[in-house]
């Protein structure tokens, strides 16, 4: 928690269910947290809410005055709208270490599957749009479910982190840690981010067969 004193975390897309329950853990851990949504209005109710039900402020503005106020700032918007959204944002993302949380998902009648990304994945898209900022892949496999759930008390999961500078990926695994129950742990460098999102899919169509919000935990680190 050191490394996290005095930073704020931002959250793009806080207004979807991931972002929604990543800012609400993120504040209930202590952290500043601002999200942030295309309508000031939607974010500064929906962080409104959050506030009341967690008992700690939680801000809220449009993306680019979230991404401006963030020092962590994570992107947890839809797939579709990444690589617009990152180019729009890429003045305000300068300098700071941005975590991309986006899995590239299709969905059909055989249920998930991954997407082919040109750049080979959405954290490496994200790290070739906004190149003066520290990019990590982090976040894509927890439960937006059980992160949203007022009456859980701890996500037990582990937190894949994907990055190519140890000062952002050490940061990143901080802000999972902070979460209780949650678990950072570094996976490799962002080349490795393709098969991190994609299992998403796998887990999607566990939860569906098995009824569950299953997670990830590493053995033996």
């Amino acid at each position: 928690m050191s490394d996290l004193t005095g930073k704020t975390v931002a959250v793009l897309g806080g207004t979807g269910p991931q972002g929604r329950g990543l800012a609400r853990r993120f504040a209930a851990a202590g952290l500043d947290v601002v999200i942030g949504s295309r309508g000031a209005e939607k974010a500064e109710r929906i962080a409104a809410e959050l506030s009341e039900a967690i008992g700690v402020t939680v801000r809220g503005a449009v993306n680019a005055d979230a991404a401006a106020a963030g020092d962590v700032v994570l992107v947890v918007v839809p797939w579709e709208g990444h690589a617009e959204l990152l180019t729009e944002l890429k003045s305000q993302l300068a300098g700071k270490v941005v975590v991309d949380c986006v899995n590239p998902l299709g969905f059909d009648k055989q249920g998930p599957y991954a997407l082919a990304v040109e750049e080979g994945s959405a954290t490496q898209q994200a790290a070739a749009i906004l190149t003066e900022s520290r990019v990590v892949g982090a976040f894509h496999n927890v439960s937006a479910v059980l992160l949203e759930d007022p009456d859980v008390e701890r996500i037990e999961c582990d937190v894949l982190v994907l990055g190519d500078e140890r000062e952002a990926t050490d940061l990143v695994q901080a802000l999972a840690d902070a979460v209780p129950g949650m678990r950072g742990v570094y996976g490799g460098r962002r080349r490795n981010a393709h098969q991190v999102e994609a299992f998403t899919a796998n887990l999607i169509a566990m939860n569906r067969r098995y009824k569950a919000h299953a997670g990830l935990r590493i053995t033996d680190v």
